[in-house]
């Protein structure tokens, strides 16, 4: 079945091909229009989110399913307020709501906001539906991440070299939040979970990843408990000796940071790799041979999920996502 080859690849098992799949979105407008579910209502009705994940599997063939498309469901569900977007724009929110760590306060009760529990109920009808046929994957933001939610990216990396200590505090308080929201979608169904922390090396030092995140991600992969996938953008290749170290399963890292062959040596045999797909470059700008080429490359280099970089475009064509899965699974 498709779920355990998929939890196999994340766990850096042998499997009889490569996965097919991605920790973070792959909807985009066609492919809304060929679900029959559509943004900004699937972000918040639990149906419909189910509906739109289902297509990731059911539509374009891939080995995995994961319903939230956005980045800011547990922030929401704390206070942020969000504007949810439409079918060509993900959702976003341009205020911060905290200014230091003593104003960070919450109880688990923000599990049962509207914008936390929808991925919650979708996550269970996704389980249901599909079983062992394909993995269902959660998602949660790490504490660096929700630190540029809460605060704003400027103070918050301002803060990390003015004052080191209050940013070691807001990450202990809000790691809990990441911990908190993985567990419940564990409990609700996920077979996986994709930790997001957006410690990139234009945001973060490979020093800083090391003093703040190293130890953290550590403590999430042995708290969270379950097949864990760290995802971070843009070039992250001077940070995956840091990663290694964590006892992350898998990186799903971004193309920006060097070609496939490259990042399995830096990886080593332990890591397990997720991507292997330019967004922009080939799913975008391409056409279906280049995203075979591409995908048949990252398989050549021993990738073991292959699937889109990070969350993308919302006017990729269907025929290029679907060439990923063509390729690989044929």
């Amino acid at each position: 079945m498709s779920a355990k080859l998929f939890l196999d690849a994340v766990m850096s098992k042998p499997t009889p091909r490569p996965a097919v799949g991605s920790g973070t979105s792959v909807v985009t407008d066609e492919l809304m229009t060929l679900a029959g579910a559509a943004f900004p209502e699937a972000h918040l009705n639990a149906e419909l989110m189910a509906k739109l994940a289902a297509a990731g599997h059911t539509i374009l063939g891939y080995d995995n399913v994961m319903p939230l498309f956005s980045v800011w469901h547990e922030s929401a569900a704390l206070g942020c307020p969000v504007e949810w977007g439409d079918r060509l724009r993900m959702p976003d929110c341009r205020t911060t709501i905290w200014k230091t760590d003593a104003d960070i306060k919450f109880t688990k009760d923000f599990l049962k906001h509207p914008a936390a529990k929808t991925p919650l109920t979708a996550i269970s009808i996704l389980k249901r539906e599909f079983g062992d046929d394909c993995a269902v994957c959660g998602k949660v933001f790490g504490p660096w991440t929700l630190g540029y939610h809460f605060f704003g990216v400027e103070e918050f990396l301002v803060n990390t070299l003015l004052n080191p200590d209050m940013i070691r505090r807001i990450i202990d308080k809000l790691k809990e939040v990441t911990v908190l929201y993985a567990q419940a979608q564990i409990e609700a169904g996920a077979d996986c979970i994709l930790l997001a922390d957006h410690a990139t090396r234009d945001l973060c030092s490979p020093q800083a990843y090391s003093d703040f995140l190293l130890p953290v991600h550590s403590e999430l992969v042995q708290r969270i408990g379950c097949p864990l996938i760290l995802h971070i953008c843009g070039d992250t290749k001077d940070r995956i000796q840091y990663i290694r170290q964590t006892g992350i399963h898998c990186f799903h890292w971004d193309t920006k940071s060097g070609k496939p062959d490259e990042i399995r040596r830096l990886a080593g045999d332990k890591l397990s790799l997720m991507g292997g797909i330019s967004n922009f470059e080939t799913l975008h700008r391409g056409v279906p041979e280049d995203v075979r080429r591409q995908a048949a490359e990252a398989a050549q280099a021993g990738i073991n999920i292959i699937g889109p970089e990070c969350a993308v475009p919302l006017d990729v064509k269907v025929e290029n996502l679907k060439a990923i899965s063509q390729q690989i699974i044929q």
